[in-house]
């Protein structure tokens, strides 16, 4: 990351650009209900996440919630979240922005989940992500402590034709063409439906040339629970990934106990196969 930028716009991102001045990615903390990371560029620079489509307009990029945290909704917002509103994860100060190393650029933030009356706390997090080339990719390396403040339920929509979903997630580009959700067995689907995995690359054509392509892989730490992770999401036209440890049942969290997660999230240009796919996951459990 040495020809890039990283400046930290108080009260609202911390965002990243090339020595071009072109934009790398962004984390936005500020005036939203939940963090999120977008615009994000694969290490050509080609633009590959989602933003607010119009079905879906509480997915943003990349990002990080759980949908029903003792029968709030953390996910949807607006009109879709019903009459009594939705909680929020609300960044407490702004982020922390360091360097680990020379080529890596270090996000932590404290945040509060709060119910929709704005004042209840429910749980506390304590985040940080990580964005460092590797492997010739942009790896964001994303971690969370969350400390429940109550005793939790953690519960999502039970899967029917859909459901499931509530973690880690990533919604991308439209223009990701001809996309496919791949799998450790090397099987690819158009919609997973709770297939558990130590990872899952969602990956597609891209707009900037004739051979552009690249995609996004999320990997989920063995350390994780429920680890390997049940996956949901959507290739095609949707192009939504969704690591949803809650998918196959609810979890109860007592008050004073902490939940630790740990992904990466790894962006790469072009088609990526398993065995690169799985050689990048080892590098990454073993480190």
């Amino acid at each position: 990351m040495n020809d890039t930028i990283v400046r930290h716009v108080a009260g609202r991102s911390v965002e990243a650009a090339g020595a071009d001045g072109d934009p790398q990615w962004r984390y936005v903390y500020g005036g939203v209900a939940k963090p999120y990371i977008h615009p994000l560029c694969t290490p050509a620079g080609v633009p590959i996440t989602g933003f607010q489509p119009h079905s879906h307009p509480w997915h943003r990029g990349v990002w990080f919630t759980i949908k029903y945290v003792n029968g709030e909704n953390y996910w949807e917002e607006g009109e879709e979240a019903g009459a009594a509103g939705h909680g929020t994860q609300v960044t407490v100060a702004p982020p922390v922005l360091s360097h680990d190393a020379a080529d890596a650029a270090v996000i932590r933030s404290d945040l509060r989940w709060t119910m929709p009356d704005r004042r209840t706390v429910v749980a506390e997090e304590v985040r940080s992500v990580a964005f460092r080339p590797v492997d010739g990719a942009l790896a964001l390396d994303w971690s969370v402590s969350l400390t429940a403040m109550t005793d939790l339920v953690l519960d999502r929509t039970p899967f029917t034709t859909w459901g499931g979903y509530g973690g880690m997630s990533a919604r991308l580009t439209r223009g990701c063409r001809r996309s496919r959700m791949l799998l450790p067995d090397g099987t690819t689907s158009e919609r997973p439906a709770g297939e558990t995995a130590p990872w899952c690359d969602l990956a597609g054509d891209l707009d900037g040339g004739v051979r552009a392509a690249g995609g996004v892989a999320v990997f989920d730490h063995t350390g994780n629970p429920r680890h390997p992770s049940p996956w949901y999401g959507a290739a095609g036209s949707m192009n939504f990934l969704n690591a949803a440890f809650l998918f196959h049942e609810r979890m109860r969290v007592p008050e004073g106990e902490t939940l630790a997660f740990r992904y990466r999230i790894l962006v790469h240009d072009g088609l990526w196969e398993v065995d690169r796919l799985q050689e990048a996951y080892d590098r990454w459990v073993a480190a």
